[in-house]
This record gives C-alpha cells, structure tokens and sequence, in this order.
C-alpha cells in the first residue's frame, strides 16, 4: 500500500490546534510539505514548530480568519503563488451549539460563509494545479451530523449538510481529473470543540459538565472519546495514492456512534 506524500504540497485549513494540527503532523510524516492556515499566528508559529522536516520538506504558515472570506482568499491566491498544491483539507471550527429555533438568521449566514464560500474560494484557487498534476485530494472535516442531526446543533446541522452535497457535487465534476473530493466525518473526538459542546450542553440542561461528558461517552460503543490522531490517520490515507479510486463519500469516524448506517 503506497501512502508515501513525499514530493506533495497540502494546505491544511484550521491547522493550529486539534484535528487539523493532528492532520498536518501526519501528512508531515508521511513526507508532505505543509501550509498550516489558520487566524493565530502565534499558535501557527508553535504548530510548524510540530511538523518533521526529516524528508527534506519546507513547512509554513499562513494566517486567515474563516469568517472573512476576503482573507481567505488572499492567504490562498498567496499559497498558490508560489506552489502547486495536491493536496486540501478544508477544516474550520463549527457553529456555536443552541436550537434551530432559537437560532438567528444571520448565525446561518455566518456559518455558511465560514465554511461553504471559504471552501469554494480555496477549491477554486488550487484545482487548477492539481488538474496540472494529475493528482489531486480534497479532503472536508464534516460532522456526523451529514449521517444524522445532532442535538442542540441547529445551525451546524444544516451547514454541515450543504457542504456535503456541495462536495458529491464537485466530486462528480472533477474526478476525471484524478482529483478526488471526499468527507471525513468525525464523531465526539477530544478537541476544543467538544469541551465548548460539553459546557453548553450542561448549562442548557442545568447538569455538571461531567454528568454531560459522562453520558455522551456511554452513547458511543467504544466507550471513549475519539482522539485527533485517529482522525488524522484517515486523512492521510484519503490523501495518499492508495486512496486513488476512493471518491465521494463520506467517512464516519466515530466509535460506532453513529445510528445510520
């Protein structure tokens, strides 16, 4: 099974702390040189700090907050300027937690801007190259949510769902191209994210974070919470040659948790 990168540029979206960090570390490993893009520049001096050079690789940084596209678009058109890039992970924090009915229509806006525009602007901006290449990876962190709606999760349930048919879509357009566009769908994994979830949670029911984090550990099979890494293993295998005829689809990596089959 070849999962060597070496000789591969990826751009990592989100890369300064959590899953995205996990990501760029094992792409690295793998012998990827790595971008990390993400809004503190302070945290992204730390993480390329993180990654091997032990293949000769060339790591940088570059800052962008998701919730201005401008400056997404700035970061990427830069990127591309001066590398190809094979490889894309499109990774940006979720929408805060809180019911569909409670939510404000511009918490939809913003969430649709973070994650469904600045996507597009950064496929927009690297296809071409991968096009050049032959060999392109475009991989999405979603949520579970694309399977099954989460609680308390209104609006990240809807936007997580259109980035997905957004992806199936682009998918079917620019396979030809060996460029394949699939979904990783973590489920309760031990980032940031989750501890914000947790506190939410127990105050909107007026429990101990504990109580929260007890149960939703008991809701998963495996009876624990899911680490970056194990995520970030599935990444860089959709990212690698043996990953070359898997295209469209969406990955749960979850523990079992997920009811849908």
């Amino acid at each position: 099974m070849n999962l060597s990168l070496t000789g591969k540029y990826a751009v990592i979206c989100g890369s300064s702390q959590g899953i995205g960090l996990a990501a760029a570390k094992e792409l690295a490993l793998n012998g990827a040189s790595c971008t990390l893009i993400a809004r503190n520049q302070d945290a992204l001096v730390n993480a390329v700090k993180q990654l091997t050079t032990k293949q000769g690789q060339h790591h940088q940084w570059i800052t962008a907050d998701f919730s201005d596209p401008v400056t997404v678009e700035k970061a990427i058109k830069k990127i591309i300027g001066e590398r190809r890039v094979e490889i894309l992970i499109n990774n940006s924090g979720g929408p805060k937690g809180g019911s569909i009915l409670d939510a404000p229509p511009d918490a939809f806006e913003k969430a649709f801007r973070q994650h469904l525009i600045c996507n597009q602007i950064l496929v927009q901006a690297v296809v071409t190259g991968m096009r050049e290449a032959g060999y392109g990876r475009i991989i999405n962190i979603i949520s579970t949510s694309v399977k099954t709606p989460l609680p308390n999760l209104g609006v990240s349930n809807t936007i997580r769902l259109a980035v997905a048919a957004w992806s199936k879509t682009l998918a079917n357009e620019i396979g030809q191209y060996n460029i394949t566009v699939n979904n990783i769908l973590p489920g309760l994994t031990e980032t940031q994210r989750l501890d914000e979830l947790v506190k939410h949670t127990a105050s909107s029911i007026n429990k101990e974070p504990q109580y929260v984090s007890d149960q939703m550990r008991d809701s998963i099979p495996m009876k624990r919470f899911g680490k970056p890494e194990e995520i970030a293993n599935m990444i860089a295998f959709l990212a690698s040659p043996a990953a070359s005829y898997v295209n469209g689809v969406n990955i749960a990596v979850d523990g079992g948790r997920t009811p849908a089959l």
